[in-house]
Order: C-alpha cells, then sequence, then structure tokens
C-alpha cells in the first residue's frame, strides 16, 4: 500500500497502522468528492437564503442564541479556530497528529459535515509534505469532540499555528509556502467542521489497540517461557478444561500454551516424578488471565473499528433532505469506557508477568533456579533490579487505570454539562500498554537466562527460536552489566513484532 484512498465508510485499524507505518500518501475517494461537494453545496444554500443554522450562522456553544450578519460569517469561523486553539502540555508525538489528521479527513470525507473540497485538498497536502502541526497533549474533556487538539491542527491549516521539523516549532505558513501549499481561508461552517470530533482519542485508541493486540500473544509467548524455565506443567491448558468454560479468549491462549510448549526436553524431564499436583496462579490460571484480556482488546477493537468511519461533529448534514440534525455524535463516551477498559485489560497482563518474573528469581520459588538468576550469588545480584523495575511499573499501572470516564466536569457556561474525559483514557491507555511492553521484556530476559541454566536440555522448538532472537540483541550474560540496556534491546524486539514473528506454530 503506497497510498491510502479515504471514503469515510472503509477505513480499518489495519490499514490505518500500516499507513503510518509506511507514511503512506493519502487521497480521497471520487465517491466522496461527490458527497463533500454536495453536502457543501447546501451550507452554501443556507448562506445564500440567511437560514440560522447552529454554527453556520450563528455563534457556538453558550453563544448559540447569537446570530451572526453574513459579512462576519468567515472571521466567525477564523475566530472559532483562533479562540479554541488553547490546548496546554507537551506536544503529542508525530505519529498520532498524522493519525489525528487522517481520521479527520476519514469523516469530512463522509459528506455530512459541509466542509468545502479545497479545504479538504489542503489537509491532504499537509499530510502528503508531511507537515506536521504542533499539537499539545492537553485541553480535551472529550466532548465537543477532542476541540483544543483539533483547533491547533486547524490553526495550522489557515497558516496561523507551528508545526514539528526536526523537533522545533516553526510557523506553518512558512512550512506550507516552502511547500507550495496556500493556506486556507475559511468559510461558513469549515472551523467547526475542522474541530467537532473524537479524532484524538480515536487516533490514541487506534494504534493502542493494535499495540495491545499484539501484547496478547507476546504474553502468551512469555508466560510459556516462564513456565518452561521454572519447570512447570501444561496440564492445566488441556483443551477439554477450557472448552468446559467456553470463553473464546480463555480458549485461544490455552491453545498458543499448548503448541508453544510442545516438544519442550526440559517439560519430558520432569514429567515423570514430578511432585507438584498443580503450579501457582501466575502460571496455571495464564488461559483465564490472559484471555480475559485477549477478549477485552477484542472489544475495543470492535469500538475503535467503528468510530473510525463515524460522523462525528455537529450540526450534521444531509443533503438529500437539506436538513440539518443538532445532536452529539461529538461525545466521546463510546471511547472512554472502552478506553479504561483497554488500559486494565492490558495492565492485568503486566500484572501477572511480573508474578512470573518473582517466582524466576526467587530462589524459594524457582525450583532450583538460582537466586536472583546469578552465577555468582552475592559478589553478582543477576536479575535483582530488573525485577524492581517490572514491580515498580506495575504499580503504576494501577494508579494509571483509574477510569476516566466516571469523572466529568461541566463546560460552557453549563451547556455542556457532561463530559467523557475520553481523551485523559486514551493517554493512559497508551502510557499502560507501553509499560507493559516493558514489564514483558523483563520476564523474557528472565526467562531466556533461566532456560540457560536448564542446558543441555532445549525447551520447545518455538521457544527457542524466541531465545535465538532475544540473544540477537541481547548477548548470553557472563556477569553482571547495565541491564537497563537489555530491558530497552528486548522493548524494542517486542514493539516490532520480532518476537511473535519467532514463534512459528
Amino acid at each position: 500500500m503506497q497510498t491510502l484512498i479515504l471514503d469515510g465508510n472503509s477505513l480499518t485499524i489495519e490499514t490505518l497502522v500500516k499507513a503510518i507505518e509506511i507514511h503512506a500518501r493519502i487521497s480521497l475517494s471520487d465517491v466522496a468528492r461527490g458527497n463533500v461537494r454536495a453536502a457543501r453545496a447546501v451550507v452554501d444554500r443556507w448562506v445564500e437564503r440567511r437560514e440560522i443554522v447552529y454554527g453556520v450562522t450563528t455563534g457556538f456553544g453558550e453563544f448559540a442564541n447569537v446570530v451572526i450578519p453574513p459579512e462576519e460569517l468567515e472571521l466567525l469561523q477564523e475566530n472559532l479556530i483562533v479562540s479554541h486553539s488553547a490546548g496546554a502540555g507537551d506536544f503529542l508525538p508525530d505519529d498520532i497528529v498524522r493519525t489525528m489528521m487522517i481520521l479527520r479527513v476519514n469523516a469530512l470525507a463522509k459528506g455530512h459535515s459541509g466542509i468545502r473540497e479545497g479545504t479538504l485538498d489542503t489537509l491532504i497536502a499537509m499530510l502528503n509534505a508531511d507537515i506536521i502541526p504542533a499539537v499539545p497533549s492537553q485541553g480535551s474533556v472529550g466532548s465537543s469532540g477532542d476541540l483544543a487538539q483539533l483547533s491547533h491542527i486547524a490553526l495550522a491549516l489557515i497558516g496561523r499555528g507551528t508545526v514539528l521539523e526536526n523537533g522545533k516549532a516553526v510557523p506553518s505558513g512558512e512550512a506550507m509556502r516552502r511547500a507550495g501549499i496556500e493556506p486556507v481561508s475559511l468559510k461558513a461552517k469549515e472551523g467547526l467542521a475542522l474541530i467537532n470530533g473524537t479524532q484524538m482519542m480515536c487516533a490514541f485508541g487506534a494504534l493502542t489497540v493494535a499495540q495491545a493486540r499484539n501484547l496478547a500473544d507476546t504474553a502468551d509467548i512469555a508466560g510459556a517461557f516462564s513456565l518452561d524455565a521454572l519447570r512447570g506443567t501444561d496440564r492445566a491448558f488441556d483443551e477439554r478444561l477450557h472448552r468446559l468454560r467456553g470463553f473464546r479468549g480463555q480458549s485461544k491462549t490455552a491453545e498458543n500454551l499448548r503448541d508453544l510448549l510442545s516438544g519442550s526436553e526440559i517439560r519430558k524431564s520432569h514429567i515423570e516424578g514430578d511432585s507438584r499436583v498443580q503450579d501457582a496462579y501466575s502460571l496455571r490460571c495464564m488461559p483465564q488471565v490472559h484471555g480475559a484480556s485477549r477478549d477485552a482488546i477484542g472489544y475495543v477493537w470492535n469500538v475503535i473499528s467503528t468510530e473510525l468511519n463515524s460522523a462525528n461533529d455537529n450540526p450534521l448534514i444531509f443533503p438529500d433532505t437539506e436538513e440539518h440534525i443538532e445532536g452529539g455524535n461529538f461525545h466521546g463516551q463510546p471511547l472512554a469506557l472502552a478506553l479504561d477498559f483497554l488500559a486494565i485489560a492490558c495492565a492485568e497482563l503486566g500484572n501477572i508477568s511480573e508474578r512470573r518474573t518473582e517466582r524466576m528469581v526467587n530462589g524459594t520459588l524457582s525450583g532450583g533456579l538460582p537466586r536472583f538468576l546469578a552465577r555468582r550469588g552475592g559478589v553478582e545480584s543477576g536479575m535483582m533490579i530488573a525485577q524492581y523495575t517490572a514491580a515498580a511499573i506495575v504499580s503504576e499501572n494501577k494508579i494509571l487505570c483509574h477510569p476516566a470516564s466516571v469523572d466529568s466536569i461541566p463546560t460552557s457556561a453549563n451547556q455542556e454539562d457532561h463530559n467523557s474525559m475520553g481523551s485523559i483514557a486514551a493517554q493512559k491507555a497508551h502510557k499502560v500498554v507501553d509499560s507493559v511492553e516493558t514489564i514483558l521484556a523483563v520476564e523474557l530476559l528472565c526467562a531466556a537466562q533461566a532456560i540457560e541454566f536448564h542446558r543441555p536440555l532445549t525447551t520447545s522448538r518455538p521457544l527457542e527460536a524466541v531465545l535465538q532472537i532475544i540473544r540477537s540483541a541481547v548477548p548470553k550474560p557472563e556477569g553482571d552489566r547495565v541491564v537497563y540496556h537489555d530491558i530497552q534491546a528486548v522493548k524494542q524486539l517486542i514493539h516490532s513484532g520480532a518476537i511473535n514473528r519467532a514463534v512459528v506454530l
């Protein structure tokens, strides 16, 4: 895929993530262009007839009862962008802003917002020229959309904002002129069409849930690796047991674990004469815990997939009947609830992972592995502090999992008296998922080191492949060294998908 063609109806998380990864060019389908032109023609007729339409010929929010004279309609739209560019905090990452821009184009392409085709083309031209607005991360309450953040994108579009070039903020008008792009002079309804939407929370949601789905597989790999290192049993993963409960995610994880452990010489070496009837929950209950998170991630995937192709500004225009309907499709509640759930589900993958790490470094629980996996305990500390790091991050995740969606604070003189806080839920989920990558990296490092103590016995073929990938980035330890670098190296293997790709089941 070199070009992502947007039509407002068929965008998927997979194609969106791929487009971001390869910096695909963006274009509109011919059908979308026709729909955009039809909606704009309706707006132009309303303006010509001086009809009273919210956000077209009236003020915004609490000022909805103020009718704007025709000669000030363009000023109304520009003032909307300028006044709403009130974000704060660090700038959002480039990939999030680029995703926001793609999602806004896709929403506008549905032909229910009233934007001009030329304005949409300019936004696309910015994307294709890699002109990325500087967008502050704070200031959205997740209803009326992500107003502040989308306003900063629109501010760049009209040549009055800033964009990021090599990490530095430069005037957007200057960057656009260098790229041969003319800044937009907004007409009636266009400012509102550009900023009323859920694109920041949806951008975070799409990229994060894609990352989370990969992590669900990585968690199964790490868990199987640890179980074999701890000389655990795979009996608890019997298909018959999981069929009796019926949860799809649980059965999938159990199947993964069976496949990952099949053929392990370490397992065969103790399958007879093992006095343990059953393992600890962090090992035995992986299908139930990982599987529940897997199902939760699937639910969030479906929510985000729906929102990718939604019309979520206000008012929405219906060109066939020339009607406008004022409503609340910009409200982020569906995303807020789902993204809180995503953070909780992924935090649990980290929570149980850290418990397996603890069993590997704890000499009283590890089934004979050296304390802290150190070859010369006392002189060396081994993986002692790596477990501290995982434990600290797990505790931080617990704080981040306090749901944002249960909060609300009124805005706009109590006109907007219930807000979703979906933008906060989105950013928390993003941070939690990134942190779980680190926790799983610690577990994989410990399991890789623990497996070395079972030599000459080998683990299963899939897990030996994982070990080989880890050793390509982290050489076999011969003594203490700076563990930070090892954690970061394995985290990158997880993030890139290399760990998952190493497994051929």
